[in-house]
């Protein structure tokens, strides 16, 4: 799978608005295949990303059910609520490691720097400092019950390029650098939880820590 990263073109005000020009005249990419069984509840899940000289963008849109987020804090557990996930390499040598950014419907981030996969080194992992991403997100941070009609919800954020760099090499995106990523949705701990991917992950298990089945990032 190879998504193609446009650069922007002047600074972007976080919004939340899928439709607005920068957004709109992007490639949007889907989440279309699922990890273990198929899930009863599959949402659309949407992403788009975007970059400038000091920071990439992404955005979500979900058209979901079953929306769910209690996660207090940043680095809490926020896979079993209703959740989103980027990981990426900041370059195209997986070898090197990647970071999980990990976001529920309310806003609330997990973010890592992992210098090999948790099968294989569990403890191999460095906590980075979630408080320079800024964030727009259109549900409350506190989502409880779970909301069982149809709800679209959409999260979108800017990462500082220097946040990465405090944690391993980074490629500066430019027309025709290759970063390595994959695009996730779970809600492991709703009452229909799922675990969809963008580039396909050939695992018997839900597993989203498995760099070698990241697609290519193109910047453009």
């Amino acid at each position: 799978m190879k998504y193609r990263v446009h650069k922007l073109a002047q600074p972007m005000k976080l919004d939340g608005d899928w439709e607005k020009a920068a957004w709109k005249n992007c490639p949007t990419l889907e989440l279309k295949n699922f990890m273990g069984t198929k899930p009863a509840h599959q949402p659309r899940t949407q992403a788009k990303a975007l970059y400038d000289d000091r920071n990439i963008y992404v955005t979500f849109r979900v058209e979901d059910r079953y929306v769910r987020a209690v996660a207090q804090k940043h680095q809490d557990s926020v896979c079993r609520d209703s959740c989103v996930e980027f990981f990426f390499t900041p370059g195209d040598d997986i070898s090197v490691g990647y970071f999980n950014l990990e976001m529920n419907c309310g806003g609330t981030m997990l973010l890592y720097y992992i210098k090999k996969p948790l099968n294989e080194d569990p403890k191999g992992f460095v906590q980075v400092d979630c408080e320079p991403i800024e964030v727009f997100h259109s549900l409350p941070k506190i989502v409880e019950p779970e909301i069982v009609e149809p709800t679209t919800w959409v999260v979108e954020y800017r990462i500082p390029l220097d946040l990465l760099e405090k944690h391993c090499p980074v490629v500066k995106p430019r027309s025709g650098v290759l970063w390595r990523g994959n695009f996730y949705k779970c809600a492991d701990s709703t009452s229909h939880p799922h675990w969809l991917t963008w580039s396909v992950v050939d695992n018997p298990k839900p597993s989203f820590h498995l760099p070698k089945f990241f697609g290519e990032l193109e910047f453009v």
